[in-house]
């Protein structure tokens, strides 16, 4: 009879226990999502564009994720609560030629138009924003609001007057490089390994010329001596739209703390890439590396964003064989608490001040639990669970980046005063 009183007992507290958790976890659940409603969501790079320009993507569609290799598209971006996205106008690093940086100049220009071209037959359901009161303007229609950036300063060639181009065209920031040196700067990723220690003299007049404009430098995926050349030559805020912490995981893309440091120091801001590789170290797949260097050498390609400088039929054969690949060797991905302990680290070092969002969707970006703008609202529940309160949350969202970019339009207007 003692005994069974005793399970019975046992029993019950167990389930009082699970039942107070379930209500905790409701009541969690319910802050978050009351939080991330009214919060101004903003998403700092997205290589949606890449999509765009090379036809046959619906942006107005539900489109599913793994079926179509995207991650972005207005109706999943009402979905997971974001209200604001940066699309990127990304350029893979080619030949350093002058005819091959007049090609690139047009090929960029060529991607504005695709932009522009989506954003007009869409108007109704988004509109292109170039300041922070254009977003809270635009946020209160509902509809989305599309920011644009170009991703690798290869667009330009050695051309500084594409900048105002750019700028004109409603650009508000650059990345100097991507995965390869350029003439701008060293690489954070290049194989050969750093030409100039740093910015070139080139790169040098880019800092100075977009400072003048009001044009926020990005220095993701440039290296760490490039880094410190642009704080040291930046008269306003600089920022990583898309990267992560090194000391949580050890990528040459991820910010060292020492960088962190400097990049509060300057005022500037660390937006968060879910690109997992840069969240986590992921344990390697032999079969899946090997069958990926067998399809970059079929193609002749560096990497997965190499197909989009395919010949349109190549990049169909591309992107049908990757996808197969993806389907017989899964990637792993990190997650969601992998993500946040990268903002739990950066705030711990710098203060909540420095850090926001940057998924870096359809350019590789992608966690177990947000792989796409539909799932966002994943990252808010996490945030409130490590305890972030509504203010926190609503600076990581975009309050941040905004700030940002009102400082570095305010330099803009000082330089050209003195003028």
């Amino acid at each position: 009879m003692k005994t069974f009183i005793q399970t019975t007992l046992i029993s019950f507290f167990a389930l009082m226990a699970l039942s107070a958790v379930a209500q905790d976890d409701a009541a969690l659940l319910k802050k978050a999502k009351k939080i991330h409603e009214k919060a101004f969501t903003l998403d700092t790079h997205a290589d949606t564009p890449m999509l765009l320009s090379r036809g046959g993507f619906d942006i107005t569609k539900d489109n599913d994720a793994r079926a179509t290799n995207s991650k972005v598209d207005y109706p999943r971006m009402k979905r997971g609560g974001l209200d604001a996205i940066f699309f990127a106008v990304y350029l893979g690093q080619g030949p350093r030629t002058p005819e091959a940086h007049e090609a690139a100049k047009k090929r960029a220009l060529g991607i504005f138009d695709a932009i522009n071209t989506t954003l007009k037959s869409t108007s109704e359901l988004a509109e292109l924003a170039t300041t922070p009161d254009d977003a809270y303007r635009i946020g209160k229609t509902g509809k989305r609001v599309i920011f644009l950036g170009v991703e690798n300063g290869y667009a330009m060639g050695h051309d500084l007057s594409m900048l105002q181009k750019f700028y004109d065209l409603g650009t508000r920031y650059m990345t100097l490089c991507h995965s390869s040196n350029n003439d701008i700067c060293d690489s954070s990723t290049d194989h050969k390994g750093a030409e100039y220690q740093g910015l070139s003299p080139l790169g040098e007049q880019v800092v100075k010329e977009m400072n003048r404009l009001g044009m926020i430098i990005d220095v993701s995926h440039i290296s760490d001596s490039t880094f410190y050349d642009v704080i040291r030559l930046s008269k306003v805020p600089i920022v990583a739209t898309h990267s992560g912490a090194r000391a949580i995981c050890n990528h040459p893309r991820n910010l060292t703390d020492d960088m962190l440091k400097a990049l509060a120091k300057n005022g500037g801001v660390i937006q968060l890439n879910l690109l997992s590789d840069y969240i986590k170290t992921i344990p390697p797949s032999p079969e899946r590396e090997a069958a990926m260097k067998v399809l970059y050498e079929k193609y002749n390609i560096k990497d997965r964003r190499g197909m989009m400088t395919l010949p349109e039929a190549e990049q169909q054969k591309a992107r049908a064989e990757f996808t197969e690949l993806n389907k017989k060797y899964p990637i792993q991905l990190a997650t969601v608490k992998d993500a946040i302990d990268h903002i739990d680290h950066i705030v711990k070092l710098i203060g909540i001040d420095h850090v926001g969002m940057g998924a870096d969707f359809d350019g590789g970006g992608a966690l177990a639990d947000c792989f796409d703008v539909s799932q966002y609202d994943n990252m808010t529940v996490e945030l409130v669970r490590r305890g972030y309160s509504k203010k926190d949350i609503e600076k990581i969202w975009s309050g941040n980046f905004f700030r940002v970019m009102k400082a570095v339009d305010k330099g803009k207007t000082r330089e050209l005063s003195l003028k």
